[in-house]
């Protein structure tokens, strides 16, 4: 119900993943970070380790998805307070953590860039499988999405260059 409601202010196709009760819209988060308050959840964001292959680069990754703020809620600042799962991060052992949000997101992501805590991948389009099976279409998908990466066990330095990124799987 939560994702049906703050999803489908921006368009019911991203709202339709959640329909019939279902709460993710592709793989399984390894990890949920979800904030109360009086009137029920407030913020949520999931974790999922995964493989990707950068170029031609395979790498360990935590990938953040799933990623929402009760509409009443945004603008105070309450998606700052989520850097409490950045400890998690650094439990999990990975190099990066990575994530895609749409263009449309740039701003909210931008002030993470410019408190250091992570880096807009330009020009990166992220090659996904579909969550389910559509006769159809094909079972990948290629998106021009807007890429982060937040360096947790290396330096920003060390990620790979390439402009493709493999998921090799659904989208958390």
């Amino acid at each position: 119900d939560f994702f049906r409601k703050t999803y489908g202010r921006t368009g019911a196709s991203n709202a339709k993943p959640f329909e019939g009760g279902r709460s993710w819209a592709g793989a399984r988060p390894e990890f949920r970070a979800i904030g109360y308050d009086a009137h029920g959840i407030a913020a949520h964001i999931g974790v999922l380790r995964r493989f990707i292959k950068v170029g031609e680069v395979d790498l360990l990754v935590a990938e953040l998805g799933l990623y929402s703020v009760r509409p009443d809620l945004e603008g105070f600042g309450i998606s700052f307070s989520l850097g409490v799962v950045y400890p998690v991060l650094q439990q999990l052992g990975v190099p990066f953590v990575f994530g895609t949000v749409r263009h449309a997101m740039r701003n909210h992501v931008e002030r993470f860039c410019r408190t250091g805590l992570a880096t807009i991948v330009s020009d990166a389009r992220v090659r996904s499988t579909r969550p389910e099976v559509y006769p159809d279409l094909p079972p990948t998908r290629l998106e021009d999405v807007l890429v982060f990466v937040v360096p947790i066990g290396r330096s920003m330095s060390e990620w790979p260059s390439g402009t493709l990124i493999d998921r090799n799987g659904p989208e958390l």
